[in-house]
């Protein structure tokens, strides 16, 4: 069992992991013809708890089921990786990144996380509701936008060949470019 752990607990290489990931798509298709995407669990949790009969929210949910269940298994592997597979040594981030997030008053890291960012102190504070507040709700209201979210469209969209998700997938990288290179450290600057 220690063994297994240990195998476990360690990085997988690309190509171990990549293949993995990518063999979800036609083993979905190949099951029951159904797309992979965790952003629309979203809306067949809303539709099966709330008795509203709002357009967005009346269809038959429970067609997807499958994917509330998918949902959970990737919350329940959360939680063993968290206790069985957590890497009980202080998190290793690179000098050179170091060096940058110091320059913004970031110094303080613990699970993966800089605590000088993600407190409920810094939610009060100017920048800490513009990342957490403001960055929650775009990201949320990108996915909408978007028909889906990164992982819908880069692994399942380019995979069935969708010229939408190509460019959905193409718009991500490149707001991702400019939000990490220019307004990320803009906004850490307050």
């Amino acid at each position: 069992m220690q063994e297994l752990l240990m195998f476990l607990s360690q990085p997988w290489p690309w190509y171990v992991a990549g293949p993995l990931i990518g063999l979800t798509v036609p083993i979905l298709l190949f099951i029951g013809n159904k797309s992979f995407g965790i952003s629309s669990s979203l809306r067949h949790i809303c539709a099966a708890c709330m008795p509203a009969k709002l357009p967005f929210f009346n269809y038959d949910w429970k067609k997807e089921v499958w994917n509330l269940f998918f949902v959970a298994g990737i919350f329940v592997g959360a939680i063993i990786a968290t206790f069985l597979l957590s890497n009980p040594n202080p998190i290793t981030v690179a000098p050179a990144l170091q060096a940058e997030l110091a320059q913004y008053g970031i110094s303080n890291y613990t699970n993966l996380l800089p605590l000088d960012l993600f407190n409920w102190q810094s939610l009060l504070t100017l920048r800490g509701f513009i990342l957490t507040v403001v960055g929650g709700f775009l990201v949320g209201f990108g996915t909408r936008y978007a028909g889906g979210c990164t992982s819908g469209h880069a692994i399942m969209g380019l995979s069935t060949l969708q010229i939408p998700s190509l460019i959905a997938t193409i718009c991500f990288m490149v707001g991702g470019f400019i939000a990490a290179n220019f307004l990320l450290p803009f906004i850490l600057s307050f």
